[in-house]
């Protein structure tokens, strides 16, 4: 009787076939990801403190910087890892140090917002993408002809993008806003630069689903970082009568947001690099505005106790305003393309506008806005519902 050989702790970084059956996410994905979050959960903070300081235009601006890092480094390794993922232990050694640079990343978020001092989050991107890098240089060295130019040129063009960042650390305060809208050009077009003459093997399924757990873990982190906020507000100031309206709405729009997203199968739309590339970039929007409705929450909660300068109407808009960008970026992205009628594609645009009139019914806007949140939900599901009804009666 002859045993199994132990796995080889080094392997030829490969490509995996689009085609591969019952691909799903590897403990390792998920450990990445819910590191990732702490760095989302510190953006939410400090947005939440800007903008219960009075200084929201600001805040929102550093908010989006800081966010962009976050998930665009999220985003290389999950491409990455759909493509190439062979868990071996140098895999998984290069992997948990890109972990390491988030983490820094993260301890440098508060300095950024306050200090407008990038130094420590510009360190651990220096960290995440060194480490990127190696990948694609390992995976070149496994591949040939066209494949090889693809991953010696993405190696390229994350150093040469984090080679740029370096300006945010130098340039004087008012400058940076301009950096960083240059270098979010400049790494936007290094995927399709990179697979001008050939794809990477990404997996339709393996993404959608990449996409969908991140989701989860940061609006958990959002119902995490409000009820937090809730239960303070009711110990410190026996608000419960003031913070229930809130903490009720909120939640609804939480769980409206959830299903809204994950109604439609969107790994049905990735069958292409231009459809997945606009897809996969517009979720920046989406994920940063559900990470956003948690932390309008807790200002919403600040506002009731009176322990922010706000008035009723701005603490309602920070939460309708990125709840009704969240429906309106999901609609644009994927649930449109699966609603079938004039009624169905008009319920999330139609949603998104009940959000924002919501703003404006002061200490009950966000309430309102929960139940607006719900109403969508059961309508999209009755329509739905008739539709198919009606489908089965023609057949």
């Amino acid at each position: 009787m002859t045993s199994t050989p132990p796995a080889r702790p080094v392997r030829p970084l490969v490509s995996r076939s689009r085609d591969e059956a019952h691909r799903a996410a590897t403990p390792l994905e998920l450990f990445f990801d819910l590191c990732f979050v702490v760095a989302v959960a510190q953006a939410g903070a400090e947005l939440v403190h800007a903008v219960a300081e009075g200084h929201a235009g600001a805040g929102i601006g550093r908010y989006a910087m800081v966010f962009f890092a976050i998930w665009w480094a999220w985003m290389n390794f999950s491409w990455f890892a759909s493509a190439y993922d062979n868990d071996d232990a140098l895999y998984r050694t290069v992997t948990l140090v890109q972990i390491a640079g988030v983490l820094v990343l993260a301890a440098g978020v508060s300095r950024a917002f306050q200090e407008q001092d990038f130094t420590v989050v510009w360190l651990g991107y220096v960290v995440m993408r060194i480490a990127l890098a190696s990948q694609w240089l390992r995976a070149a060295l496994a591949a040939s002809g066209a494949e090889r130019t693809m991953a010696l040129r993405y190696a390229a063009g994350v150093m040469a993008c984090q080679a740029g960042w370096t300006a945010l650390v130098l340039v004087p305060e008012q400058a940076a806003p301009w950096v960083f809208l240059v270098m979010v050009a400049a790494e936007l077009s290094v995927p399709p630069l990179a697979e001008r003459d050939f794809s990477s093997s990404w997996h339709a399924h393996h993404i959608a689903e990449r996409y969908g757990l991140f989701t989860i873990i940061v609006l958990g982190e959002t119902i995490a970082a409000a009820t937090v906020a809730v239960k303070t507000g009711v110990e410190e100031n026996d608000a419960l009568g003031e913070l229930l309206p809130i903490a009720a709405g909120g939640l609804l729009l939480i769980f409206a947001a959830w299903w809204i997203y994950f109604v439609v199968p969107a790994h049905q739309r990735l069958v292409s690099n231009r459809q997945a590339f606009l897809w996969g970039y517009g979720h920046y929007l989406i994920v940063a505005s559900a990470a956003a409705i948690g932390a309008g929450i807790e200002v919403a909660v600040e506002q009731a106790v009176g322990a922010a300068h706000l008035s009723d109407t701005a603490a309602a808009a920070a939460v309708t305003l990125p709840s009704a960008l969240f429906l309106l970026l999901v609609w644009a992205l994927h649930s449109r393309y699966f609603k079938v009628g004039t009624a169905q594609q008009l319920v999330l645009p139609c949603a998104a506008l009940a959000l924002l009139v919501c703003t404006f019914a002061g200490r009950w806007g966000i309430l309102a806005a929960g139940l607006v949140g719900a109403a969508a939900v059961a309508i999209g599901v009755i329509l739905t519902a008739h539709t198919a009804g009606r489908g089965t009666q023609e057949a």
